[in-house]
C-alpha cells in the first residue's frame, strides 16, 4: 500500500465522515431529540466540530491500519470489513446501552445508522485511495 496515499486518505476520509455525519444528524436531529429521555449538554459548534473531527481521524487511521494489516485491497473487502466492524462494535455497544442503561432504542438506532455511515465512508475512501 502507498504510504503517501494513506496519509492523504486518512484526513480525507475523516473529513468526509464528519460532513456525512453532520448531514445525517441535521436531517434526523428532530427524531433524535424526541427519542432522548434526558437533555443533551450544550456544546458550542466549534467544540463539537473539533471533537468529531478528532474522533473521525482516529477512526480513519484505525481503519487504514486494519486494511493494511489484513492485506485487504479494493472496495468490496473494505465494505465487508465495515459491516463486520459495525456489527461487532457499535451495534454491540449500543445494544448494551439500551439493555443495561435504559437508553431509548430509537436513539441507539439513530446512532447505529451514523456509525454504519461513518464506517462505510471511511473504509471506502481509504480502500479506494490506497488500492
Amino acid at each position: 500500500m502507498n504510504t503517501t496515499a494513506t496519509l492523504i486518505a486518512v484526513p480525507a476520509a475523516a473529513l468526509a465522515a464528519l460532513v456525512a455525519s453532520g448531514v445525517y444528524y441535521g436531517a434526523l436531529g428532530d427524531v433524535l431529540a424526541r427519542a432522548r429521555t434526558t437533555e443533551a449538554p450544550a456544546r458550542s459548534g466549534g467544540a463539537t466540530a473539533v471533537v468529531e473531527l478528532v474522533r473521525n481521524v482516529v477512526l480513519a487511521a484505525g481503519a487504514a491500519l486494519l486494511l493494511i494489516a489484513l492485506g485487504l485491497t479494493g472496495l468490496l473487502p473494505a465494505l465487508l470489513l465495515a459491516a463486520g466492524l459495525w456489527l461487532a462494535f457499535p451495534v454491540v455497544l449500543l445494544a448494551g446501552s439500551v439493555f443495561h442503561e435504559g437508553v431509548p432504542a430509537a436513539s441507539a438506532l439513530l446512532h447505529a445508522g451514523d456509525w454504519l455511515l461513518k464506517l462505510v465512508i471511511v473504509l471506502g475512501v481509504v480502500a479506494l485511495a490506497v488500492s
